[in-house]
């Protein structure tokens, strides 16, 4: 029998672990830790210093895998990423094996919150179809929570709603109507320069909560290219990037 738990670690920073997490972590047999490639072993890096820093000396053994790469050329996306994540769901299959033969507890170190825009939870949903596996997840800080903290701001206007999407959403589909708050993950191409600039209002952050954390936040209209500008920077500096803003219509 394994038991899969899945850890949200927040947005990097060790600070940003509950007790709870440490605690999941410690009650691991083995944690897997994915590696991405030479331009995001900062991410791995990351899990690393982590696991060194709350794990106990009697504590799980830490076995690294490559993770598969998504084909982009896919020009069908949801086909691509489903065959993506058949293939990472493999390679989880094949690393629990090797590292716990005769079971026990397995662990992710989960970017974030695995409940939001990850698809953690969904290849461990694979798993499951196939082996016998009990699945627990641990909530962490999203980058939505880092976001709004680095900008002290509050994510909803009083008594209001909020749209979480997609850069791939607002760039085809547009500002969605019925919303006045709308918060963008997963944005490589900063889709915001889509919409007309005038009437709204843009909270930025790239790494939030991380070290090298950069936020701007003003008008749309005044702070665009600023910010298109500072992410191009400084995806090219690190090699790779992590970014999430909220935007907010303003009244007329």
């Amino acid at each position: 029998m394994i038991a899969l738990s899945l850890i949200g670690i927040g947005t990097g920073n060790p600070q940003h672990l509950t007790l709870q997490a440490i605690e999941a972590l410690n009650a691991c047999d083995l944690i897997l830790i994915p590696r991405k490639g030479k331009k995001k072993d900062d991410l791995a890096e990351a899990r690393r210093q982590i696991c060194a820093q709350v794990l106990r000396a009697d504590g799980p053994e830490i076995r690294e895998f490559d993770l598969p790469v998504r084909d982009a050329a896919n020009p069908d996306y949801r086909r691509g990423v489903d065959d993506w994540h058949d293939a990472i769901a493999d390679k989880w299959a094949a690393e629990i094996s090797a590292g716990l033969p005769d079971g026990g507890r397995v662990g992710f170190l989960v970017w974030g919150d695995p409940s939001l825009y990850d698809s953690t939870i969904r290849i461990a949903d694979r798993l499951k179809a196939k082996a016998d596996l009990s699945l627990e997840v641990t909530p962490g800080i999203t980058s939505v929570q880092a976001l709004t903290a680095s900008h002290a701001i509050t994510l909803n206007e009083i008594g209001a709603p909020v749209l979480i999407t997609t850069g791939r959403q607002l760039r085809d589909k547009g500002w969605p109507e019925s919303a006045d708050t709308v918060v963008v993950m997963l944005d490589g191409s900063c889709a915001f320069q889509t919409l007309g600039p005038a009437g709204f209002h843009i909270w930025w952050s790239a790494y939030a909560g991380m070290p090298q954390e950069i936020s701007i936040s003003g008008a749309l209209e005044d702070v665009a290219d600023e910010i298109v500008a500072a992410r191009s920077a400084a995806q090219t500096e690190n090699g790779w990037i992590m970014d999430v803003y909220l935007l907010r219509r303003q009244a007329d």
